[in-house]
């Protein structure tokens, strides 16, 4: 089992910038892609951002440029800076990681954080 931890929410004025946290701890091999997904009041739930383990990152074109992902492999930690918030930034965050339970398995293993609000306004 994998247990995520998220930090970093709360509110934040339009033009400001907010960094959100998820740290991962548990019994797994490795993890693969770690990620950040937002659902608003009404909406689905979205991919923001999406990193590999070897750094390769993806971004929700609504994001794009503005948000930036980040992983530390050491900490098993994934961080989300958003700067130039707007008011559809508004969301709960949810971290999303896909770990390895075991060096040769053929499969991962999904797992979601308790997602943490970020609100931006005025």
């Amino acid at each position: 089992q994998v247990h995520l931890v998220e930090s970093g929410g709360g509110l934040v004025q339009p033009g400001g910038s907010l960094r959100l946290s998820c740290a991962a701890s548990g019994s797994f091999f490795s993890i693969d892609v770690m990620g950040w997904y937002r659902q608003a009041p009404g909406k689905e739930r979205e991919l923001v951002a999406s990193i590999t383990a070897q750094h390769v990152t993806n971004y929700a074109a609504s994001v794009k440029d503005r948000f930036t992902i980040s992983r530390d492999n050491v900490k098993n930690t994934v961080y989300l800076q958003t700067n130039s918030a707007k008011p559809e930034d508004t969301a709960v965050y949810y971290c999303n990681l896909k770990a390895r339970p075991y060096s040769i398995s053929p499969y991962l293993d999904n797992y979601w954080g308790q997602g943490t609000q970020v609100t931006v306004s005025s």
